[in-house]
């Protein structure tokens, strides 16, 4: 089982299919556990995470996730980061418009993912990719 223990080096896994978001999904779970998170927030943070790296993979292209035990000073916390090299995301304000969607879905993956976690990075540049750091503290 990997080590979430925070100052310890993330943990990289890659994704280029579904059962690599399953991947991350468990991973992500397994670093809540391990950070003490009441289960409402391993809940949220595990769905968040599946909405950014299923993101990573469909509009990205595939990438991969960094997930790592954080420590504030007062208290432990996951950070999960999603990278990917895909086309960006042209116009960050339309894309967490609710409702806003570019395949199928309900529209809430990136703002009902910030709306998730308690820190919410993201960086986008057309042509460039995509990377997104969420944050979610015990507590």
């Amino acid at each position: 089982m990997p080590d979430f223990t925070p100052g310890q080096e993330p943990l990289r896994l890659d994704i280029g299919d579904d059962k690599d978001v399953v991947r991350v999904r468990q991973a992500v779970r397994v670093a809540a556990v391990e950070a003490k998170l009441p289960l409402v927030d391993q809940t949220k943070l595990v769905t968040a995470a599946s909405e950014l790296a299923r993101n990573t993979l469909i509009h990205g292209g595939g990438g991969f996730a960094t997930i790592a035990g954080v420590h504030n000073g007062r208290r432990a916390g996951v950070r999960a980061e999603f990278v990917d090299t895909g086309p960006g995301i042209a116009d960050l304000g339309l894309a967490f418009t609710d409702g806003y969607t570019t395949g199928s879905g309900l529209g809430l993956g990136l703002s009902g993912s910030r709306r998730l976690v308690d820190e919410f990075e993201i960086d986008s540049t057309p042509g460039s990719g995509t990377r997104i750091s969420v944050t979610k503290w015990a507590r």
